[in-house]
């Protein structure tokens, strides 16, 4: 796991930055999902959860402002990068809802590992903690029921 050490107010912009560009990759790894599944139940969920997702990254955004930082919203360049990929794969192999859903939950993991690290910090300052915590409790919840969706689907044809 990977370890973020903070200690001052531009050390706590740095993480949360960081927490905001991987949030802004979730939105659209969730958006683009929505686009791609056949089921209009798992396409409901998607844009719900990229909704959600959108009110935690004003969250944050809102304290990267607070504490002077300047906020974008565009998402990292390897969140770009795995979108690119992932079409690709795609116009190769086809996409399938479990595909897909399986493709999110992969993001759903390496997004709840950042702000794992990010709260495992002892040296992070507990006016940056508090909103950070409020925000992994969000990202857990679309982890989770992401996760569960995953699961119930095991063993279950391709194409659903």
């Amino acid at each position: 796991m990977e370890t973020m050490m903070f200690g001052n107010d531009n050390d706590g912009v740095t993480v949360l930055k960081t927490l905001t560009d991987t949030l802004a990759d979730s939105i659209n790894g969730y958006r683009d999902a929505a686009e791609h599944v056949d089921s209009n139940e798992f396409r409901q969920m998607f844009v719900q959860l990229a909704e959600d997702r959108s009110r935690t990254l004003s969250d944050l955004q809102a304290e990267v402002s607070r504490l002077g930082g300047s906020v974008d919203s565009d998402g990292t360049t390897l969140g770009h990068l795995h979108q690119r990929w992932l079409d690709f794969k795609a116009g190769l192999t086809g996409r399938d809802d479990k595909a897909v859903i399986n493709e999110v939950e992969r993001g759903e993991d390496y997004l709840k590992g950042k702000f794992e690290a990010a709260l495992s910090s002892d040296s992070l300052d507990a006016n940056v903690r508090s909103p950070i915590e409020r925000a992994y409790g969000s990202v857990r919840e679309g982890h989770d029921r992401v996760s569960q969706l995953k699961h119930s689907l095991e063993g279950h044809p391709t194409n659903i």
